[in-house]
Order: C-alpha cells, then sequence, then structure tokens
C-alpha cells in the first residue's frame, strides 16, 4: 500500500448522523435502562433476565455503576472480566473502586485496581498496599514517578507523598526536574511551592523560569544570569527557544549573547538553531536561510526541509533547489515535484520529465498537477476491496458491531463511536476491511474512512471518496453556481461526511460552518441542531462557497484557502508582483491553509474522475496567476 496525501487528516473521528430516532427494535433496551436506574437488585435482576437486545451490558452498566455494593462482588468481578478492554469495562470498574475506597475495603480494591492515567485511584491503590504490609520500597520507587510531573495532584496522594519525602525519595535534582516541567508548559502556578524546596540560594531560579515562562523577553535580560550556573543556562535555552516566536530579532541578538555567555553542547546548540530556523522560514526573515544552513545534517527532518525549500522558493533559487535536493534520498512528492519545477526552470526538460513521470503516478496533489505539467492522464490508483462474505458475516455477528449499530441508530454518537473502535482497534487487518465494507454499506462514511486510514488501505478510493449525500450537494451546488466537486471535495476535507462534526473552534456539521458564518449567510441565527442537518448545512456550505468565490472573483483556488483561513487574511497574503499560483500555495505562511487547499483540490480531482469527467482539475492552476 502506498502512503499519499491524501490520506486521513481529520484532527478527531465524528459519527454518522441519523434522522431517524429510536425505533420499536430499541425500546424494550430504552425502557429497561430506564428502569434499572432507581430500581433494587431484585428488580434489575427481573429486567436483565426479560431482555434480549445486543445493549443489554449497557443495561447492566447503569445499575452497576450507580449501584455498586461488596454483597454484588461476584458478580460486578464477572462483568468487568467479560468486558474487560470494552468500553463497558472502565465506568463500571470507576464506580466499583470509589465504592470499595469509601468503604475501606482494600485487599479487594487492590485486586480490582487495573492501570489506569487516574491518579487519585493509582495513589489510592499504591497506599493501600503499604497499609496490607507491601515493601516500602517497592512501593515508594513508584511514587517518584507520580511526584515529577509538571501540575499538582489529588489530595489522595499526600500521605504518599509525606513518606515518600521522608524515606529520602525526594532530593534536588527531582525537584528541579519538576520545577522544569512545570515551567515548560506544565502548571506555572506550581512554581510557588516548588520554589520552597530549593535551598534559599537558588529559589530566584523559580521566580525566574516563572517570569521568562510569561515574558519570554525577560530571557533577553543578561543581567538576570547573575551566577552563571547550569541551571541558568537551561533557563535562558528555554526562554530564547520561547523569545524567537514573540520577537525574531531580539532573539537573534540575544542568543549571540547567551551563546558566549554559556558552554552550551552541541546537542543544545542545535536544538536552538532548528527552532531559530522554523521560526524565522515561517515568517519569511531575512536571516532565515542562514540559520536553516546551520541546523546539523541529523536534525534536517521533513519539516526543516519543507522550509527550506518554502524559502529557495520564494527567492526563486532554482539552482539552489537543485543542487539541495539532487541526490537526497525518500524526498517527499512535493520535494520532487519542485525540483522537477526547478530543473526545467534551468532548461533541463529531460530531467525534469522524468521525475514528473515517477510523480504522476501518485493519487496526490503533486501527483496530479505532475500529469498536468506533463499532459498525461491522472492515476487514481483504484483498489477494489476484496474481502470474504464469511468474514465479513463473522463480523456483523460480533457483539461489539451489534452494540455500534444500535448505539448507531440510537444516535448515540459518542458511545457508538468507542464501540467502533474497540472493535477496530482489537481486529485483524481483514477484519477490518470487513467492518469498513460492512461500514459503506450502512453509510457510516467517516468510520470507514477512519478504519481504512488506520490500517494505511490508501487505494479502496472507492470508499475512501464516497459520493456522500450525493443528491443534496448536486442541488445546493447547482443552486449556488458552484461545481459539486468543490463542495464535495470540502466536505470530505472538513468532516469526513459526519453531520455531526464539531471542531475545537465550534464550526458544525459537513462542511464546518461557524454560528458566526452561518448567520451571516443565512441572514439569521442557525442554531446548532439546524447546522447538523446535512440540508441546512450544504445549502449554507455552498452559498458560502458561491459568497467566497464572487469575492476572490472567480478564483478558487483563493475562495478555498479563504474558506480555511477566512477572506481578509489571504488578501494579506497576496504578493504586490505577480507570481505562479502553484508556487503562491506552496508559499501559504499557514501550513494547515498550506495543505488544506492541496487536499482541497486533490480530493476534487478524485471525485472529478470518479464521475467519469475528463480532464485535470489542477490544469488551470498551471497558468493561472496570484497577485500584481
Amino acid at each position: 500500500m502506498k502512503k499519499h496525501l491524501l490520506g486521513w487528516t481529520a484532527a478527531a473521528l465524528f459519527l454518522p448522523f441519523f434522522s431517524a430516532g429510536a425505533n420499536d427494535k430499541h425500546d424494550a433496551f430504552l425502557d429497561a435502562e430506564k428502569k434499572v436506574r432507581y430500581s433494587d437488585y431484585k428488580e434489575f435482576q427481573d429486567v436483565i433476565n426479560n431482555l434480549d437486545h445486543p445493549l443489554k451490558p449497557y443495561v447492566e452498566k447503569t445499575y452497576w455503576q450507580r449501584h455498586p455494593n461488596v454483597k454484588y462482588q461476584t458478580e460486578i468481578e464477572n462483568y468487568l472480566t467479560i468486558y474487560q478492554n470494552t468500553p463497558l469495562e472502565w465506568p463500571v470498574r470507576k464506580s466499583w473502586l470509589q465504592y470499595l475506597r469509601k468503604h475501606d475495603h482494600k485487599a479487594t480494591y487492590i485486586n480490582n485496581y487495573r492501570k489506569t492515567a487516574n491518579n487519585e485511584l493509582t495513589c489510592t491503590y499504591l497506599q493501600y498496599q503499604l497499609d496490607l504490609g507491601a515493601p516500602e520500597k517497592a512501593i515508594l520507587s513508584q511514587v517518584s514517578d507520580l511526584w515529577v510531573v509538571g501540575k499538582s495532584q489529588p489530595k489522595e496522594c499526600d500521605s504518599l507523598f509525606s513518606l515518600w519525602s521522608k524515606k529520602g525519595y525526594l532530593n534536588q535534582a527531582r525537584v528541579w526536574q519538576r520545577i522544569t516541567l512545570a515551567a515548560q508548559g506544565g502548571d506555572r502556578n506550581l512554581l510557588s511551592y516548588l520554589k520552597t524546596l530549593l535551598p534559599k540560594s537558588e529559589q530566584y531560579l523559580a521566580d525566574l523560569y516563572k517570569k521568562v515562562r510569561s515574558d519570554p523577553s525577560a530571557a533577553a535580560g543578561l543581567y538576570r544570569y547573575k551566577n552563571k550556573t547550569v541551571k541558568e543556562s537551561e533557563i535562558a535555552h528555554y526562554g530564547v527557544k520561547r523569545l524567537v516566536w514573540r520577537d525574531r530579532d531580539l532573539a537573534l541578538k540575544a542568543w549571540e549573547k547567551l551563546d558566549k555567555m554559556f558552554d552550551y553542547s552541541d546537542e543544545q546548540k542545535a536544538d536552538v538553531y532548528y527552532t531559530f530556523a522554523l521560526s524565522l522560514a515561517s515568517s519569511g526573515h531575512k536571516q532565515a536561510r542562514f540559520w536553516l544552513n546551520k541546523v546539523p545534517k541529523e536534525r534536517q527532518d521533513r519539516k526543516l526541509m519543507q522550509w527550506q525549500l518554502g524559502n529557495m522558493l520564494k527567492a526563486q533559487d532554482w539552482s539552489g533547489i537543485v543542487a539541495f535536493f539532487t541526490g537526497k534520498e525518500n524526498l517527499s512528492l512535493g520535494q520532487q515535484y519542485w525540483l522537477a519545477y526547478s530543473l526545467a526552470q534551468r532548461g533541463d526538460t529531460q530531467r525534469a520529465n522524468a521525475i514528473w513521470q515517477t510523480v504522476a503516478k501518485e493519487r496526490d496533489y503533486y501527483g496530479f498537477l505532475a500529469a498536468a505539467r506533463l499532459n498525461i492522464p491522472v492515476q487514481l490508483n483504484n483498489q477494489p476491496l476484496q474481502v470474504s462474505d464469511a468474514l465479513v458475516a463473522e463480523v456483523a455477528q460480533a457483539p461489539g458491531f451489534k452494540r455500534a449499530k444500535a448505539l448507531y441508530e440510537l444516535e448515540r454518537f459518542t458511545s457508538a463511536r468507542r464501540e467502533w473502535n474497540y472493535l477496530t482497534r482489537t481486529s485483524s487487518e481483514q477484519e477490518k476491511l470487513a467492518a469498513s465494507k460492512l461500514a459503506a454499506e450502512l453509510d457510516w462514511y467517516d468510520s470507514t474512512i477512519y478504519t481504512l486510514a488506520q490500517i494505511k488501505a490508501w487505494d479502496y478510493v472507492e470508499l475512501r471518496f464516497p459520493f456522500a449525500f450525493q443528491d443534496l450537494f448536486e442541488r445546493y451546488s447547482k443552486r449556488n453556481h458552484i461545481d459539486m466537486t468543490w463542495s464535495i471535495a470540502i466536505s470530505r476535507r472538513e468532516s469526513s461526511f459526519a453531520p455531526d462534526a464539531r471542531s475545537h473552534a465550534n464550526a458544525r456539521g459537513l462542511m464546518q460552518l461557524l454560528p458566526s458564518t452561518a448567520k451571516y449567510v443565512n441572514k439569521s441565527t442557525v442554531s446548532s441542531t439546524r447546522l447538523n442537518q446535512p440540508k441546512t448545512n450544504i445549502r449554507l456550505g455552498t452559498q458560502y462557497l458561491e459568497y467566497l468565490k464572487k469575492k476572490n472573483h472567480g478564483n478558487e483556488v483563493l475562495a478555498t484557502a479563504s474558506y480555511n483561513a477566512g477572506y481578509h487574511r489571504i488578501k494579506r497574503w497576496l504578493p504586490d508582483d505577480a507570481m505562479p499560483a502553484e508556487l503562491w500555495v506552496e508559499l501559504i505562511p499557514y501550513r494547515e491553509t498550506r495543505n488544506y487547499v492541496k487536499n482541497v483540490f486533490a480530493y476534487r480531482q478524485v471525485y472529478h474522475t470518479r464521475l467519469g469527467r475528463e480532464g485535470n482539475i489542477l490544469e488551470p492552476i498551471l497558468d493561472m496567476k496570484m497577485g500584481g
């Protein structure tokens, strides 16, 4: 299997929306679930014994969560064993452990504890082992990992920490390690407490770390490093790397002096070079190329090489690109494409075309661009999904699949997602393919896409690029005078066709519209519920695309970038002098928007070809100019 740019890119998995609510076949489950919330044990048993439904374990979960009791220890532990590692286990186990702690059943608590990120339960587990005679050394050695973190821990850990400290495990190395964690991305308010654990002569260091964390420019104040110690050098090192993202020129001046003031190792210097190179290159700073070249070869990853390429493209240094990338192994498709472009600019069309021929074999933005350059058909490399009917039937009968299906139908999307993830996480590759086929048949579009991405099954194009909600996309795209492949590609990139998708910024639905954007387009407020409805979302999303297209004078590349980053920001990114559109796309300052535009146009090409249309969607980009 080949990995392409068209791989899974969504930040999170969202599940499909079902317009129909719970139907008659789920009434018995819903009634049983409601009854056991407040029933006694006998009523609970009667309900369970009379229920035949895939979600029967969820009825049991509801009861055991609400009514843990040592009288039913055997039944609870059997339930936890049966559903171990499934989404059903942890809610019941957590309630059970909390009950055992409340009633001081130490031995039973220890037997039922399982490793967890819940430090409140973990500290109780360790404390109970000490209480019941476990060797102090074996337990206290585990406490170190709980203490050396960049955040405060729950009060249940206090007695453990007290004994741990008393027995000599608390030392200055661990104090400084925790101060570093708290300062560098942890809870900086913890520094006030940690300061008291330092010798008086070093307590200023905690204050300095806190100052540099809140105001990186403080790192440039050399007078603050009065003792020139290793710890001061670490604070300065951290601070100057933060400062370069806030005030690049000040950071450059500060590092010149700090490098002389402190004896930094080659590794520490390389760390600074790498951070400076990224920051300066991403901002187009005049010294970017100098710092990119200072990064040691072993630290030159793809991310850095992309910025190196970007800076040389900005300068249109075709010779520099050829010199830098020729002979390098494992070049990305983009780097291969631009190496060929640079060769062509220098007149070496034979070598350029040979590279483009290779790139054009791939189902990718650059592959499609290369195909347009060579005037040859695009390659989708579609592979029909072949999986045995027997295996599909077997997966369909799996309890986890039945539970996920019922939860989907009940529109309990979070629980359905957990069951689906458990099912696929514990499946073989062939079973995942069978599950993907089932999901596709049920129009669980994003689950299909996500599962195929898990196993890097990129070439099942028909499943990964379904014509989801095709009638709606066709109707509203036509009404708003835009190409349907554009709107459906936007939705594929934004939500993978999950109507209930919601981003951290509160963008919602298939086309990920912000409520404020929806209100502007609709000329009135649109509720979150309506934004999750495919019809409303596609209507407003296509209307917004038409608006952006008009704002950008018909330029769909700019309109696509505007959809992601905002129209006014895109206007600021346009150059004073006209440049080729494909070069402008490559130099978009925001990586998210840069990749977004590439993905959307690649997805458009896939849908364009899948519809049986001739031609290359990206071909017009080759002659298009931006700015000027």
